[in-house]
């Protein structure tokens, strides 16, 4: 049996072909271009899976389904859309005009981040765990939940797991969702690097040194690497922040195991790159926060492992 896998986002289309043990055999990407029509972005989607396809000298009739991970409200039993908000999408058929454009036999539909939690489920870092989360750190906090093997694909409107949208700070920082001290905007990668600027606008005002400075020089931008780079060299300002982040990463973390007791928590999202300077400090601080604290058997938090391919594979096995 083989399946397509298709991660749709705001800049690329991604979309890999599997097999029965969801191993990626081949893949390949286009960009999304969405600023076009959702018919027009379908029509890219279905004319690289069938590249992918053909070079693999197989027909829509070896497939057995494809799965697409999307941005936004996926109704996984209508195959529709219902919003997403960096797409043109609203109540958008996006099964129905995929299979318009390539006549396969199923489409199945999942939002991206639930697809790549159920990813890191049946291949990567929470394989074997009938229950995991999953947090993606990037423009924003995207959320994932398994529960027993299966996503919890988010109550009446289809938008659960918005785990970055739970208020940490009561009043505190402007979240893009309108609400003011979500998760979100204090630990995405979005986040570090506005609080770096902001340190680094308040050193510069009152003439004090930091290698954040010289870190963002050799970038050419602040960026949510800027503060660790500038803390491993021994920068005061740069360890501030870093454990300023951290502490609202770890805030957020210890919510979400108390809420769901996963067996497994996966963290993804380029600041994994950090490595022990961000999961070693981070653990510190969950094992003394969670409620189970005192218990023999805790969530076990750990990065990711399937990288940008989580929600291929998430896609991939949807119909498993």
């Amino acid at each position: 049996m083989y399946t397509i896998g298709v991660d749709l986002g705001g800049t690329n289309i991604a979309i890999g072909l599997c097999d029965s043990s969801l191993k990626i055999i081949d893949k390949g990407s286009v960009p999304t271009l969405a600023d076009r029509t959702g018919d027009a972005i379908m029509k890219d989607m279905a004319a690289l899976a069938e590249t992918i396809i053909k070079r693999n000298n197989l027909t829509v009739d070896d497939i057995a389904y494809v799965g697409i991970a999307t941005p936004g409200s996926a109704n996984t039993e209508t195959g529709v859309v219902e919003y997403a908000n960096n797409l043109p999408f609203v109540n958008f058929p996006i099964a129905e005009v995929f299979k318009k454009y390539l006549p396969v036999k199923k489409v199945i539909i999942a939002n991206d981040a639930n697809a790549a939690a159920l990813g890191e489920a049946l291949a990567g870092a929470a394989k074997g765990a009938k229950n995991s989360v999953m947090i993606t750190l990037g423009t924003g906090v995207g959320g994932g939940i398994i529960i027993d093997n299966k996503i919890y694909a988010g109550g009446v409107n289809c938008c659960g797991a918005e785990l970055g949208h739970v208020v940490i700070v009561s009043g505190g920082r402007q979240c893009s969702c309108g609400r003011r001290g979500c998760w979100e905007a204090y630990s995405s990668a979005t986040a570090l690097t506005n609080m770096t600027k902001e340190k680094m606008d308040e050193l510069k005002l009152k003439g004090i040194a930091s290698l954040l400075f010289e870190e963002a020089g050799k970038e050419g931008k602040v960026s949510a690497r800027t503060a660790f780079n500038a803390m491993k060299r021994g920068d005061e300002y740069g360890k501030a922040l870093v454990d300023e982040y951290i502490k609202y990463l770890a805030d957020g973390i210890t919510n979400m195991i108390n809420i769901f007791q996963p067996e497994v928590l996966t963290i993804g999202g380029g600041i994994c790159n950090e490595k022990e300077n961000l999961t070693v400090p981070l653990n510190k601080l969950i094992d003394v926060e969670q409620y189970t604290r005192n218990n023999a058997k805790k969530a076990k938090v750990c990065v990711a492992a399937l990288g940008n391919d989580a929600g291929i594979i998430g896609a991939a096995g949807l119909g498993l």
